[in-house]
């Protein structure tokens, strides 16, 4: 495959080309040099609040789908495999409370940390048992209530959060509750890139979002660039409906209506006076995305308000446009485009993030 190159110069730089979007090869080498590398969403703390909880659910839904488990062990959070390390069964097919984890295949017990105890019939097995005989253990964080799991440490991800508690660790986010009434899943005809480029700009929003430019001034809006993440912050046009920033932030005195982190590569966490709406996207294949909403909420009285507001309208707007562009990636005549120096830094950033893991 011959390597992408994103000029590091933004104002002489070219977007992808439209192949990149509609080989099935390259999304198969994005799932493996990308997600593979990376970190993914994993629930929250209510999940196994309790000792003895365990939890199961799978890393990247519909592409590497590796099962994990999330335990509870006397308050020691744990995510480790949910594969039998005997002869390879699913351990845990629902959430449930146990002291230990036994598998139903052949009865290979462990304990909530994935450590073996015991397994029947095997008292002639030489050199058993084996560190390989544990369950495996995985990179795991928590930030607030939110847990984050990934297959390797490639990654700095503390780095990742450190960032974002730097803005909005002010808020209470230990108060954060999920309003399951108000999660929604779609399902968008595009690829899962196109999806994360279009939330990566504020460019298009008096284009495609007249509700949503209503509340925002475009003339301040901000995108700022991390090594593996980035953020645009939407400011107020009225200066109604914002963060109420303590006195040492240093955003204090800004009218913000809205921060929008985006971490790489396909989760976005969007915060706004009344709490926040995750939204993870998942790749099925080149033309099919699943995007999941998930919404936390700790001040309803501000729910429907300000640029939190009519986010279902939002999304359905943005699909759109990039079902249109997914469309577009298949013309004989385009091939790629330019950034926008100004608007479409946090594109080129993506797209430079991009074409350095798949060279690697």
């Amino acid at each position: 495959m011959k390597p992408f190159y994103i000029n590091p110069d933004i104002t002489q730089a070219e977007t992808l080309p439209s192949s990149f979007y509609r080989s099935e090869e390259i999304f198969n080498l994005l799932i493996e040099k990308v997600f593979a590398k990376t970190w993914q969403y994993a629930g929250d703390t209510s999940q196994v609040s309790l000792t003895q909880q365990i939890h199961p659910f799978y890393f990247l839904e519909f592409a590497l789908e590796e099962p994990m488990l999330l335990t509870n062990s006397d308050g020691q959070l744990s995510c480790i495999s949910n594969v039998c390390t005997h002869r390879g069964n699913i351990l845990c097919h629902n959430p449930s409370k146990s002291r230990q984890i036994t598998c139903s295949y052949h009865g290979r017990r462990f304990n909530l940390q994935g450590d073996f105890q015991h397994m029947p019939q095997f008292k002639e097995a030489l050199d058993f048992p084996r560190k390989s005989d544990n369950l495996a253990r995985f990179p795991f964080l928590q930030w607030g209530p939110w847990l984050f799991a990934s297959l390797t440490e490639d990654l700095d991800f503390q780095a990742i959060l450190d960032v974002m508690n730097r803005k909005v660790g002010f808020l209470p986010l230990e108060q954060f509750k999920e309003d399951k009434s108000l999660n929604k899943d779609y399902l968008v005809n595009t690829h899962w890139a196109l999806y994360c480029d279009n939330y990566l700009e504020g460019f298009h929003i008096p284009f495609v979002h007249e509700s949503l430019n209503a509340e925002l001034n475009y003339s301040q809006y901000e995108t700022v660039l991390y090594p593996n993440a980035s953020l645009q912050i939407g400011h107020s046009s009225s200066g109604d409906h914002v963060f109420d920033f303590p006195q040492d932030h240093e955003d204090h005195g800004k009218q913000i209506s809205a921060y929008y982190f985006w971490i790489f590569p396909n989760m976005m966490f969007n915060f706004y006076p009344w709490g926040c709406s995750i939204n993870i996207v998942k790749p099925i294949a080149c033309n099919r995305t699943k995007v999941s909403f998930v919404t936390y909420v700790y001040d309803e009285g501000k729910l429907d308000t300000g640029a939190g507001a009519t986010l279902d309208k939002v999304e359905r707007e943005d699909e759109f446009v990039v079902e249109g562009v997914f469309k577009g990636m298949g013309s004989r005549v385009y091939q790629s485009g330019r950034f926008s120096p100004q608007m479409e830094s946090g594109v080129h950033h993506f797209h430079s993030l991009l074409a350095k893991y798949l060279n690697l």
